[in-house]
């Protein structure tokens, strides 16, 4: 549940009787593997692969997905599941490494492929049965997306190949009797074009799932748990003005009523116009009771000379809940902090299994370990799409669902080194000019976020026949579907110039502005 002790969170989780599980074998598709399934409306989540089977029975999961991965079954040491995973009845989907590991655990041959194929490909179906049902007949030939070096050369005991390619003998088999499948391609990206009716095949036909996981279904599901946990207890909610906040609040709210105080807290590290947005656009129209806190001295005494960005993450998340009691005890039987917590946060912050820790986020990793206060999170199995989509279903206003995501330490982490008062005030400046100029183009909701960095260190210009010696700006836009890859988003060279051209003339302090053409991997999306 994170780095926090565990008796202080509460747990809210799948609300449908269908739930899936993707064990990761360190797969890079393993996070779209996951909303793949859930776009089938299906509950899904990623467990480290050796999670032991008693955990797994435990929780009487519909199927079992096994990602690809990066190594080789016949290594000395290849991750490897419990062989009593294949007994417990429950239907098993093998994807890539998942089918080469499925065969050579249960008797068939993997060896390295004489051809090996990176890309796409092309699959002859042999046999349509479940996995094909409804997408190719016998001898019928489609387009697929391959990323391998080994490939099964015989599949084991009980089991039928359905289809095979040139160089790849099995590239999809069926143990039909013991609900086992596998494939070699990626049925998970958009070049395997039939890819998201065959894991509907799988998940509806093979598994025996509803598909009934809905935004409206997850709210009634949320809301009764909120209820449960909660009691008759306050509950303290922080709000920033994105989404996820609030879409906590609005659900929270939901469950519990007049139980809910929200806080804002204006710690001087937030965009231009946030506060007003917050009080107005939010707390008003769904009657919901906010404080207002003014903390901005507070926050920059603390970050003053801080330059490491996982210590001025801790900073701000540990003061952010330091404010949060402070404000409580003055409120009658407040016990529990609710926050937005997403699914891409708990797995960046190797709070999902075996990932590594990529960042710390503030609201995962960055609590004090002594708070008084105990956790809930009910969106903390979401992926960003679903937020919207339960922010859309709750009510809230289109301003608020489609906001870019803010990062919770704010401009702290978008000023490299030190944040000073003088740095907050250019940053804050032109990210408003670079925001502004993607509403007037018609980029805003193009892209997944934009956002202005501003790098310490001093560039020479001209400005007006003069010498200068001021900040470059560094520009940030991706596209992306949940943030755990993005590309570099393409904007117009206009939109570019016009943007440019403002901050350098109506932002003192900067002469020079770049754009960022890293995408994640290997960039974040955030510098810090």
């Amino acid at each position: 549940m994170g780095s926090y002790p565990e008796a202080m969170s509460v747990p809210v989780l799948d609300h449908t009787d269908d739930v899936v599980f993707v064990l990761d074998f360190g797969g890079q598709y393993t996070q779209l593997i996951a909303r793949r399934v859930r776009e089938c409306r299906v509950y899904c989540e990623i467990l480290p692969y050796d999670t032991p089977v008693e955990v797994i029975a435990s929780r009487s999961p519909r199927g079992i997905i096994f990602s690809g991965g990066p190594a080789s079954v016949y290594e000395a040491d290849a991750p490897v599941v419990d062989p009593r995973i294949y007994d417990l009845g429950i239907p098993i989907l093998g994807i890539c490494y998942g089918l080469q590991l499925m065969a050579s655990q249960l008797g068939g041959e993997v060896l390295p492929s004489e051809l090996r194929e990176y890309g796409l490909a092309e699959l002859t179906v042999q046999e349509a049965g479940i996995l094909f049902d409804g997408i190719a007949v016998p001898g019928q030939r489609l387009p697929c997306w391959m990323s391998h070096g080994d490939a099964v050369l015989a599949a084991p005991p009980g089991f039928a190949i359905v289809a095979s390619t040139a160089s790849t003998p099995v590239a999809a088999m069926v143990d039909a009797a013991r609900r086992l499948y596998g494939v070699q391609f990626h049925p998970e990206v958009a070049h395997t074009p039939f890819g998201k009716q065959l894991l509907w095949n799988f998940l509806i036909r093979g598994c025996g799932c509803h598909g009934d996981w809905t935004p409206s279904n997850f709210i009634a599901g949320a809301v009764q748990e909120i209820r449960d946990a909660v009691g008759e207890a306050g509950v303290v909610c922080g709000v920033s003005g994105g989404v996820d906040s609030c879409c906590v609040a609005a659900l929270v709210h939901r469950a519990v009523g007049e139980q809910l105080t929200c806080i804002f807290v204006d710690h001087g590290l937030l965009r231009k116009g946030e506060a007003e947005q917050v009080r107005d656009d939010f707390a008003k129209a769904f009657g919901i009771r906010l404080i207002y806190v003014d903390a901005r001295e507070r926050f920059l005494e603390k970050l003053s000379g801080v330059t490491d960005p996982e210590e001025k993450r801790k900073i701000v998340g540990h003061e952010f809940v330091r404010v949060f009691e402070e404000h409580a005890d003055n409120l009658k039987g407040v016990r529990f902090l609710a926050q937005g917590t997403l699914y891409p946060d708990v797995i960046e912050s190797g709070g999902s299994g075996r990932a590594a820790t990529i960042k710390t986020h503030h609201n995962v990793g960055g609590l004090p370990a002594d708070m008084t206060l105990r956790v809930i999170e009910p969106l903390r199995w979401l992926f960003k799409d679903e937020v919207r989509a339960v922010a859309l279903e709750l009510g809230l206003p289109e301003s608020i669902v489609h906001r870019h995501p803010f990062p919770g330490p704010g401009l702290a982490i978008r000023i490299l080194g030190e944040v000073t008062p003088e740095r907050l005030a250019i940053l804050r400046e032109a990210d408003a000019v670079f925001i502004e100029e993607l509403h007037a183009s018609g980029w805003y909701r193009k892209v997944w976020q934009a956002l202005a960095v501003l790098v310490p260190v001093r560039s020479v210009g001209v400005m007006g026949d003069a010498r200068t010696y001021a900040y470059p700006v560094v520009l940030r836009a991706v596209t992306s579907e949940d943030a755990m890859t993005a590309s570099w988003a393409r904007l117009p060279y206009d939109v570019l110039d016009r943007v440019a051209s403002r901050i350098v003339n109506e932002v003192p302090g900067v002469n020079r502005v770049v754009y960022d053409i890293s995408s994640k991997p290997p960039a974040t999306i955030e510098w810090e």
